[in-house]
């Protein structure tokens, strides 16, 4: 049973990955038809509030139970990382926030680490490393080095705002209390619907171009209607996205589950290489390996029973006592 959920956390992993990154071809022919990108993720988690509301209202208890995670949730892993993200968008190269963004896992390993006092195995932090290797590559990071300081600190804001998304996730589904463990589909739901109000302040989608969605936008060589294109990044790139991630972190594990998500920036690449023509070098190709090496790096460490002291870890802890 064990090895069963392991595996299919590592495929739900992969699957939330895939999903996540089909909504950048989707969203950025919207943005070059004429959409604010802040309007565009406000569109994002607004629509995935409003298919989820009816979620929300059938696990309405978690509201007494757990508000503080609700919260947290919505302002930190679901509005923090699109809004510091989009804002450091706005001040260095786009390969260059992307890779920022992704240092998410290696930070959350640190915070396993160093605040929780948790074991991290030496698979997941030679997996992370590799993966955020391959990152550089994928964004191809030496095309941006004049960098602007407040746009990095915001970078590394959506960072450390990605790396707390595991934490939430992840939060009570290894107490041992079954009755106290929050259902992710509840987490997630109120989530959105925060996440939601905050971005409603932050992007005022009172002054976009509602006209655009109306219309058609280009994709490749192909006109798409836009509420198609919203209606994927509504449904396949947040709400399925996001069940499917949250699930994953629970099956697998913060650590692993985060490395895994590294391939989402590998897979945003290939979707824009086939659906909006735009070239993949050799270098990104190379990245892209390098990311899937780190994930398969990452899985490969051993589910440690509980109770039970990982000996990777313990060897850890000895090399941090010596130091």
């Amino acid at each position: 049973m064990q090895a069963s959920g392991r595996n299919a956390g590592l495929g739900l992993a992969l699957v939330s990955a895939v999903a996540f990154g089909g909504s950048g071809v989707a969203a950025k022919p919207l943005i070059e038809a004429g959409l604010d990108p802040l309007h565009m993720v406000w569109l994002r988690v607004a629509g995935a509030a409003l298919v989820l509301s009816p979620l929300a209202w059938r696990h309405r208890g978690l509201l007494a139970r757990k508000p503080l995670l609700l919260a947290g949730f919505g302002i930190v892993a679901v509005a923090g990382v699109q809004a510091f993200y989009f804002a450091s968008l706005s001040r260095i190269p786009v390969g260059v926030a992307l890779l920022l963004e992704y240092l998410g896992p290696a930070l959350l390993l640190g915070w396993i680490r160093f605040v929780q006092r948790k074991p991290v195995t030496r698979a997941a932090a030679a997996g992370a490393a590799v993966a955020v290797v391959g990152l550089a590559c994928v964004v191809e990071i030496w095309s941006g080095l004049s960098l602007d300081p407040l746009g990095v600190l915001l970078g590394l804001a959506a960072a450390c705002c990605q790396a707390f998304y595991f934490v939430f996730a992840d939060h009570g589904a290894g107490d041992g209390a079954e009755g106290e463990v929050p259902d992710p589909i509840g987490v997630i739901a109120y989530g959105m619907l925060v996440g939601a109000l905050v971005m409603t302040v932050i992007a005022r989608p009172w002054r976009m171009d509602w006209q655009v969605l109306g219309g058609q936008a280009s994709m490749g060589d192909l006109r798409v209607p836009a509420w198609v294109l919203l209606a994927w990044v509504v449904l396949i790139a947040t709400v399925f996205a996001y069940l499917t991630g949250v699930v994953s972190v629970r099956k697998l594990s913060p650590q692993v589950a985060g490395v895994v998500a590294c391939l989402e920036a590998v897979v945003a690449t290939v979707f824009a290489w086939i659906l909006l023509n735009e070239h993949l070098s050799t270098p990104q190709i190379i990245g892209g390996a390098l990311v899937l090496g780190g994930a398969f790096i990452a899985q490969s460490a051993r589910p440690t029973p509980p109770g039970a002291a990982d000996p990777e870890a313990v060897v850890l802890d000895r090399e941090t006592t010596r130091a």
